[in-house]
């Protein structure tokens, strides 16, 4: 019998955060605002046990028939797939066979048995990538030369530049989407709100992919002009430090700052990871056709005014 893993990772949609990328100029897709995110304790066994059985080794990134990747096919239909087939997609086999990246076939969330909607009865979770390669509702698993070929593989889930629009796209010029980069979102006040002038507490969640740390949060209530650091923490009263190694190294980091805020203003979330990677400044500088990635300054106007908090 195959060992059971806990992994507490973070899913979140390539399209994130769309909305706002959408109000400096129009995009295609879904959408969200912050909340297309999220974290949970899966179970279930690891990959690379499961291909350990059939023959190929741990650290594998090519097998001797040729094989670099692990495809893995749902059985939700699309109608965007060839012949209205399924939803499918893949990781390279390195990643799929290392057993430190935890890329887990998933059948508990939270402790309790997979539900429909989370992909009952079994689905992958590749932590630290885009959610749209953690396949849910899993019919197979196959071992492939290239790389997946599925529509949200090729046609989708892609990084373009601003300079690029649905005239002169080339989905060939890009690579599919993987890692998600660093981001910090501001939860616990939101735009436009009104407040009592006073004390105000700040708080929201940061999160890098590919296991990277969080390094800090700074934020700002003075629209950037100058920034303070936030108290960052995945467990309530435990401090978080980038590679401890007590951390949850896939999972979002919660932070907050408890400030005084005399009067309207723009408050300012950005986070660095332990890569030294930091979220751009403008949302103008990301755009582009999908709406992907969107990994800006988060920005929330608070007016002072009258206010349950």
């Amino acid at each position: 019998m195959l060992p059971k893993y806990n992994v507490t990772a973070t899913l979140q949609c390539a399209g994130n955060r769309r909305t706002a990328m959408s109000i400096t100029r129009k995009v295609k897709g879904v959408g969200w605002d912050v909340s297309a995110i999220g974290n949970a304790v899966w179970g279930g066994a690891k990959l690379a046990d499961i291909l350990e059985l059939i023959g190929v080794p741990k650290l594998t990134s090519c097998t001797q028939s040729g094989g670099k990747h692990i495809e893995f096919v749902s059985v939700d239909k699309c109608e965007v797939e060839e012949n209205g087939g399924p939803y499918k997609a893949s990781i390279p086999l390195s990643q799929a066979t290392n057993p430190e990246a935890d890329v887990l076939l998933a059948y508990e969330m939270n402790g309790e048995p997979l539900n429909r909607d989370h992909g009952y009865p079994l689905r992958v979770i590749v932590p630290g990538v885009i959610g749209a390669r953690s396949v849910k509702w899993l019919d197979s698993i196959n071992i492939i030369a290239e790389e997946c070929q599925g529509f949200f593989m090729q046609k989708d889930y892609k990084m373009f530049p601003p300079s690029v629009d649905w005239g002169n796209i080339n989905w060939n010029t890009r690579k599919p989407q993987m890692d998600f980069p660093v981001q910090s979102v501001i939860c616990f006040l939101e735009d436009m709100q009104s407040i009592k002038p006073g004390k105000v507490r700040i708080s929201g969640y940061a999160v890098s992919g590919g296991g990277r740390g969080i390094e800090r949060v700074d934020v700002s209530i003075d629209g950037g002009k100058t920034w303070m650091e936030a108290t960052r923490f995945q467990k309530t009263g435990i401090p978080y430090i980038a590679g401890g190694i007590s951390n949850d190294k896939w999972a979002w980091v919660l932070f907050e700052l408890t400030v005084d805020i005399p009067q309207s203003t723009e408050i300012i979330a950005k986070a660095v990871d332990s890569a030294a990677n930091v979220q751009p400044e403008k949302v103008q500088d990301i755009w582009n056709l999908r709406g992907i990635l969107n990994t800006s300054w988060h920005r929330v106007h608070v007016r002072i005014g009258h206010s349950n908090m």
